[in-house]
């Protein structure tokens, strides 16, 4: 089944509103924003590992993961997807900040 990350968000925020006793997703929540902090850091790094790997296959995995588990934090925090969709699109076609900063010339 193909799920767009817009479904994705919307499943976790009916979650959030309707909990299921016993699933993952009402564990978290449960659990609270120290938990699913503790996720998503732990996911980024597997996601950093699995890039390193030949096999791109544990990267689609554990990407994947980070994105629920973003999707979690997100929810907890009361920040929509469009949100984030608004801020991504603010951004489009402007020069990164970094490139506007004036050159280091000594370490």
């Amino acid at each position: 089944m193909k799920q767009e990350i817009d479904e994705l968000y919307q499943s976790v925020v009916d979650r959030r509103k309707n909990p299921i006793q016993g699933s993952y997703t009402d564990y978290l929540f449960d659990k609270g924003l120290d938990k699913i902090l503790k996720k998503v850091g732990e996911e980024s790094t597997e996601v950093i590992v699995a890039a390193k790997n030949p096999d791109k296959s544990e990267l689609v995995y554990e990407t994947a993961d980070l994105l629920y588990h973003l999707m979690v934090l997100l929810v907890e925090q009361g920040v929509s997807f469009d949100q984030i969709k608004e801020e991504l699109g603010k951004r489009e076609g402007l020069m990164s900040k970094t490139q506007e900063r004036r050159e280091i010339k000594k370490l």
